[in-house]
């Protein structure tokens, strides 16, 4: 068996490669490079977990192999979103965390997200270490160290607590609550059956809002979508929004670590659009300075309003945690991707779809106006912009190097009527045009799907660029 790391952590489907043993070994090979890392006699580590089947079972039997190999597992009583495990890690000053997720994958897959001591995702050379144990595990046939989940309470190696109120305190030094109490919001809450439940209401709760959650009970399959902040799944959304005459959506995935929102008519705002509103407002209103950096498959709004407020940028291949490593080593302004992972200067190195849901609200207190207006003013400023992903299920892996060889090497001359000024493989295979506008072609690192991203000045220019991308990627 060969378990990798991918994007964010290791995915797979449950009962099939996600199993308890298998759990139980990864998890062994996460106590045995904690252990060679800490110089601690008795490490910490905390264990989270979201809302899926069997997560919070799984969590248990991380927690009980930690113990078995002498380290203390802070394991939260009740799902929890990432951002606030991954904040706890901070706050308790533990040598890690474990999440529990899938984040916003279907509902037939779990996965177990590796987070750093300093609260984001374990960077590439963390994860390979991790792997090297598991391997060296396999080689040596030896079986995970566990310990009677009760016997470890007893001895105090596994520590129920609730992460959500030291996060939520810590948010609110992040966030102006008082403006936006002052402009009595009425905000519709959809948290997808995710972890981030309660989580909008719980920090909206001593304000002038009026919040109405959706979704927020326990279904670990998810009501049959995938519980990804995209238009298409927030139907229920959109007629909540209409149903409270409400202002704005706010929605997260599986986890909270990403957001998606809705304006007062139902139109689905996308995280690019939030990216740019946000960046704006630190630097115009805020008056933050720092640099800006996304993922290479997010809008060149953000290069726009970065060239224009004279703010360095920097892309990244997709993942979050190629967004932490800078802000772990520069004056990151904000960091984001174009799937709702973003995270601002005083945070955590990590996406967080409830602070920015916040922020938003933020935004618009300030702003004194629909958000719709509010899109309408950033696409003036630094569009037109038309943006859209297809998603490619594959039967077989394609081979990402052979791909990008050969997407490269038959690079045509001109898309869509306009000139390809530049070849970018940073990650996958990107073409650029004269226009600004760009087409994306790259596997997915969570799931069996090639992606096809576009962005272009018109629908009729994204929808040629897509139609080219998914002709030429799974050839």
């Amino acid at each position: 068996m060969t378990i990798r790391f991918g994007t964010d952590g290791w995915r797979a489907v449950i009962s099939d490669t996600f199993t308890f043993e298998n759990v139980r070994l990864v998890s062994q090979a996460i106590a045995d490079y904690v252990r060679r890392e800490s110089n601690r006699e008795r490490p910490e580590i905390v264990v989270g977990f979201d809302t899926r089947f069997l997560s919070d079972r799984y969590a248990r039997e991380v927690a009980r192999v930690m113990a078995g190999n002498g380290i203390v597992a802070y394991l939260t009583r009740s799902d929890a979103p990432t951002p606030a495990v991954s904040y706890a890690v901070v706050e308790k000053k533990a040598e890690a965390g474990v999440m529990i997720t899938a984040s916003h994958n279907p509902p037939r897959y779990n996965g177990i997200k590796l987070k750093a001591a300093f609260g984001g995702s374990a960077l590439p050379d963390q994860a390979r270490l991790v792997e090297a144990e598991l391997e060296r595990g396999q080689a040596e046939a030896r079986g995970p160290n566990l310990m009677d989940f009760e016997q470890a309470l007893k001895l105090d190696l596994v520590r129920p607590f609730d992460p959500a109120w030291a996060y939520y305190q810590h948010l609110s030094t992040l966030l102006n609550l008082d403006l936006i109490s002052k402009a009595e919001l009425r905000v519709v809450a959809d948290a997808m059956y995710g972890s981030g439940r309660g989580a909008f209401r719980d920090l909206l709760s001593r304000t002038r809002c009026h919040v109405t959650e959706i979704r927020g009970e326990m279904n670990p399959g998810f009501g049959g979508i995938h519980p990804e902040p995209l238009g298409h799944y927030l139907q229920a959304l959109s007629a909540a929004i209409q149903a409270q005459h409400a202002d704005v959506g706010l929605a997260t995935d599986g986890d909270a670590d990403r957001i998606g929102a809705m304006d007062a008519r139902g139109d689905f705002i996308d995280p690019h659009h939030i990216f740019a509103l946000a960046l704006r407002y630190l630097v115009e209103v805020r008056g933050w300075t720092g640099s800006v950096v996304k993922s290479v498959s997010t809008t060149r709004m953000i290069n726009r309003l970065a060239e224009r407020y004279q703010l360095p940028l920097y892309e990244t291949p997709v993942g979050f945690n190629y967004i932490a490593d800078y802000m772990l080593n520069d004056h990151v302004l904000i960091g984001g991707e174009e799937s709702g992972g973003l995270s601002i200067k005083g945070h955590i190195p990590e996406g967080d779809g409830i602070l920015m849901g916040m922020l938003l609200l933020e935004m618009m207190a300030n702003a004194r106006c629909p958000l719709h207006e509010m899109i309408a003013e950033i696409q003036k400023l630094v569009g037109p912009t038309c943006y859209a992903r297809r998603d490619i299920q594959l039967v077989r892996p394609v081979p990402k190097r052979e791909m990008v060889t050969r997407l490269t090497e038959g690079a045509p001359g001109e898309l869509a009527g306009q000139a390809v000024i530049e070849v970018s493989t940073l990650d996958g295979v990107k073409y650029i045009l004269a226009d600004d506008a760009w087409l994306l072609i790259r596997p997915s690192g969570t799931e069996p799907v090639l992606r096809v991203y576009a962005e272009g000045r018109s629908f009729a220019e994204v929808t040629e660029l897509l139609a080219y991308g998914e002709r030429v990627a799974n050839i």
